[in-house]
């Protein structure tokens, strides 16, 4: 008779080798399961639009004062119109349009050309601004006029809304100057 020997058993780990090893995967699943539930959590919300949406920003006003209409309160009341000054920087690619303006300091906001010679300054519908240009307003030139504004000189600035063809509504904090300067 002749007797072969078993065949040896493959190694294995030391029990507290695969001890340590469940442990560890223990300890690991937890936070695990919470990264992959916030992470579905996040990406659902991002879905939805609840995280918001990336505009670009299309247009910049590097410059924005309206000067107070006189040094005296009792004189500032007697002027009905407050021109403003603004520089606006067209950042797209298109041209683009500022169509109206408004402000809680003033009655009524509106657009205007430079006076014809002599005359009333004209009321206008919109003013281009071209693409990756600029255009300054001011009271020499075309311009926001505020009509029959309150009360503005003791204040540090002066809030406008710019509504812009592509660009939107751009709110402004417009500093409040010395009459006449920018």
């Amino acid at each position: 008779m002749t007797a072969t020997a078993p065949a040896p058993a493959p190694p294995s780990a030391p029990a507290g080798a695969r001890g340590r090893l469940a442990e560890v995967g223990r300890a690991a699943a937890a936070p695990l399961i919470s990264a992959v539930l916030i992470t579905g959590l996040l990406g659902a919300w991002v879905a939805s639009g609840g995280a918001g949406s990336v505009t670009r920003i299309r247009v910049q006003v590097t410059l924005a004062a309206v000067p107070m209409r006189a040094y005296l309160p009792g004189q500032a009341s007697t002027i009905h119109q407050a021109p403003t000054y603004l520089t606006i920087r067209n950042l797209g690619s298109q041209p683009d349009e500022l169509l109206s303006a408004s402000s809680p300091a003033a009655r009524q906001v509106i657009l205007t050309a430079p006076p014809a010679a002599g005359g009333a300054r004209p009321t206008v519908a919109g003013l281009p601004i071209p693409a990756h240009g600029s255009i300054t307003l001011s009271p020499l030139s075309n311009d926001v006029v505020l009509v029959d504004p309150g009360p503005y000189e003791s204040d540090m600035t002066v809030p406008l809304t710019l509504v812009f063809r592509h660009a939107g509504r751009v709110q402004v904090n417009a500093s409040v100057s010395a009459p006449g300067s920018p």
